[in-house]
C-alpha cells in the first residue's frame, strides 16, 4: 500500500465476483503514474467476491468486509472512512464506470479549484423505461426541490476532496443524494461527461421499486437543508399558525354563545380543540428538536461548520 497515495478509490460490492478481475485490471490501466490505494467494501456478499479479491488483489488494494448487507449507503461510509488520501473517488464495481474517467476528473479539479467533481453518464447504456425515464424524472425533481443544479444525481463517479467526502454524513439511502449533502457543507461542484457502459456480468441490484426510497429521502433532503440546524423556523410558525387558527375559531364560537347560541354540539368546536392542542404540541416538538440539535453539536465531536484554510502572513 503507497504511504501517502494521492487518490483513495472507493468501490462498494455485492455479489460482483465476474467483475473484480476485469475491475482491477481496468484500475491499473488507467491510474498508472499515480500513487493510489482501492478501497473495495464488500457489503455482505454471498457469492465468491470476497475470494476473488484475496485472489487478486494486489499491495495497492484494501479489503474491508462488513458483517452483513447494510446497502450501498453505508458501505461507501465505512470505504471513505479509510481512505486516506487527499482526494477520494467514489465508483461502482460493475464495470458501468470507466476509472478511465479519473485522471481528468482529477486535472480538471486541481486546475479550476473545484471541491467535488461529478461524472454526468454519457449515453447510458441501461434500460430506458426501468432506469433512464425514472432516472430523468428523479433528477429534475431534486433539481427543483434542493436547488442543486446537477444533471446526474445518479452517477456514482465522484472525485472529492477528502475533507468533503469524509464529511458527508451518509446513512440510510443518501448515497443518491451526495451532491446535495456536499452542497450543504459548501462545497464548490461542477461536472462533466463520463463513459458508461452496460452490465457484462452479474444483475443491478437496483429497479423501480426505488422510487419511494427516493421521494422519502428528498423530503428528508429539503428538511436537512432548510431546517437542519434550526428546526424551530420549521415548527414554530405551523405550530403558531395552528394555534391561533384555533383561538379565531374558539373566539368565533364564544361570540355565538355570548348572543344565547349552543355550541357544544357544533363541530368546529372539536375542530378549535384540536386546533389548539395541536398549536401547541407543534412548537413543544419544535423546542424539542432545537433541544438535540443542541445536544448533538455541543456535546459530541460536531461542528456546525468547515474550515477551507487558515491563512497566516509570514
Amino acid at each position: 500500500m503507497p504511504a501517502n497515495p494521492l487518490l483513495s478509490l472507493v468501490i462498494t460490492l455485492l455479489n460482483e465476483e465476474d467483475n473484480i478481475a476485469p475491475l482491477l485490471t481496468r484500475i491499473r490501466e488507467a491510474m498508472q503514474g499515480y500513487s493510489y490505494e482501492v478501497i473495495l467494501v464488500d457489503d455482505g456478499s454471498t457469492d465468491q467476491t470476497v475470494t476473488r479479491i484475496r485472489e487478486l488483489a494486489d499491495e495497492t488494494v484494501r479489503l474491508v468486509i462488513l458483517n452483513k448487507n447494510y446497502g450501498q449507503t453505508t458501505a461507501m461510509s465505512a470505504g471513505i472512512a479509510e481512505a486516506k488520501a487527499p482526494y477520494i473517488v467514489t465508483l461502482d464495481g460493475d464495470l458501468q464506470n470507466d476509472p478511465a474517467d479519473i485522471p481528468v476528473m482529477l486535472e480538471k479539479l486541481e486546475r479550476e479549484g473545484w471541491d467535488v467533481v461529478a461524472g454526468v453518464r454519457a449515453k447510458r447504456q441501461d434500460g430506458v423505461f426501468l432506469r433512464k425515464i425514472p432516472s430523468k424524472i428523479a433528477n429534475a425533481l431534486i433539481r427543483r426541490m434542493t436547488g442543486v443544479y446537477l444533471h446526474d444525481y445518479g452517477c456514482t463517479l465522484k472525485l472529492f476532496r477528502a475533507q468533503i467526502a469524509q464529511n458527508l454524513g451518509l446513512y440510510g439511502e443518501l448515497h443518491r443524494f451526495i451532491p446535495v449533502l456536499a452542497a450543504m457543507q459548501g462545497a464548490r461542484m461542477t461536472e462533466m461527461p463520463v463513459r458508461h457502459h452496460a452490465r457484462q456480468f452479474g444483475q443491478s441490484k437496483y429497479g423501480l421499486g426505488r422510487t419511494f426510497k427516493v421521494m422519502s429521502d428528498l423530503l428528508l433532503m429539503v428538511f436537512f437543508q432548510k431546517y437542519f440546524r434550526r428546526p424551530m423556523h420549521l415548527f414554530g410558525p405551523v405550530g403558531i399558525l395552528t394555534f391561533l387558527s384555533g383561538g379565531l375559531i374558539g373566539l368565533y364560537l364564544l361570540g355565538l354563545k355570548l348572543t344565547g347560541e349552543s355550541i357544544g354540539n357544533r363541530p368546529l368546536l372539536t375542530l378549535a380543540v384540536i386546533l389548539l392542542l395541536g398549536g401547541l404540541q407543534i412548537v413543544t416538538f419544535g423546542f424539542m428538536a432545537e433541544i438535540m440539535m443542541r445536544t448533538y453539536y455541543e456535546t459530541g465531536t460536531k461542528s456546525t461548520y468547515l474550515v477551507r484554510e487558515i491563512y497566516q502572513k509570514s
